[in-house]
């Protein structure tokens, strides 16, 4: 068989896949730092003729399937496929295998990163100095003063392998935990419901896939329950939260912070951009997983499957969508 990457891999687990199968192009996309959309991918697939697609940020739609048959199964270097059109891969008969938790230690790592430099002003602090406002007479310590992390309560809404990496971080710091998932029940962790999370949590943060039942979760009512000495992060996706209502509480400075790393719009549009006009935003440009060990993460992960699935093994834990081919698998 014949495998097309498009997803950066480390070397080791290339070669390896260079001695698991016939072939292997490697192609990555960060080589010109461009993802294939619906033509490119497709022109590409027709060219190469792999049996199998490693891929990260290419989309994969219907038309690019029934364009080209030949895919037998599909790699995706994401936690959850949203460049993929899954049910398409369904109708096709087309396996599709994720890369989950690959880039939970970097989000986690980045959060408290982001906490700290926020909490302790670090940003502003810096550009003091450079703005050569550091001069005889000023007193630093206490015009850059902040907070420390230790001894406050942390709210996680979402409480998956980044969730739990962050908060195993946060509890060296001897911050409390708390979190809100329907689905998580055996942790050392307290368990709350989502309004009591918002209404009595220091600092709120999301860590939600987007699903129907997502969308928006995070609304004004909630948002506006937070305490206004909160702090409210968002390291996930911004189609979870009201974003209009964030903008308002933004412009407000209705709670002490607001922390992102996601916008509605990436790249942003001019009305994303404007909520960092406010003094109150740190805003990233959705960097919270970009390390160089996350290729190293999700190469094993990804490895890993494609050699189960070609023994036909685990299928019920490593595809994605299973449940869907069950009949056909």
């Amino acid at each position: 068989m014949k495998v097309y990457v498009r997803a950066p891999m480390s070397e080791i687990r290339l070669q390896e896949l260079k001695e698991l199968f016939e072939e292997v192009v490697y192609d990555p996309w960060n080589k010109t730092g461009e993802r294939f959309y619906e033509k490119e991918m497709l022109a590409a697939l027709k060219k190469v003729q792999p049996d199998i697609l490693i891929t990260e940020l290419d989309r994969i739609t219907e038309a690019v399937l029934s364009g080209y048959e030949g895919l037998k199964v599909i790699g995706d270097c994401r936690a959850n496929p949203a460049n993929i059109d899954v049910a398409a891969c369904s109708a096709h008969g087309i396996p599709v295998l994720c890369t989950p938790a690959r880039n939970a230690t970097a989000v986690a790592e980045m959060l408290v990163g982001m906490l700290i430099a926020y909490m302790r002003n670090l940003l502003p602090a810096t550009a003091w100095i450079k703005d050569g406002q550091w001069k005889e007479g000023t007193t630093p310590y206490y015009t850059w003063m902040g907070n420390e992390l230790h001894g406050k309560h942390v709210g996680f809404v979402g409480f998956g392998a980044v969730g739990k990496a962050a908060a195993h971080l946060l509890d060296a710091f001897g911050c409390s935990i708390r979190f809100y998932d329907p689905y998580v029940k055996d942790t050392p962790y307290t368990k709350c419901e989502l309004q009591e999370l918002f209404a009595t949590c220091d600092i709120i943060s999301i860590h939600l896939p987007v699903l129907p039942e997502t969308e928006k979760l995070i609304s004004r009512e909630l948002l506006y329950t937070m305490k206004q000495d909160a702090i409210f992060v968002n390291t996930a996706r911004s189609a979870v939260v009201d974003m209009e209502a964030l903008q308002d509480m933004a412009k407000e400075k209705r709670i002490k912070g607001i922390l992102l790393d996601v916008l509605a719009s990436e790249p942003p549009l001019p009305d994303d951009l404007s909520i960092i006009e406010n003094g109150n935003v740190l805003l990233t440009p959705h960097i919270c997983g970009a390390t160089y060990e996350v290729t190293d993460h999700q190469s094993d992960i990804i490895t890993e499957r494609l050699k189960a699935w070609k023994k036909q093994e685990q299928l019920e834990r490593i595809v994605y969508n299973y449940r869907s081919l069950k009949k056909t698998l």
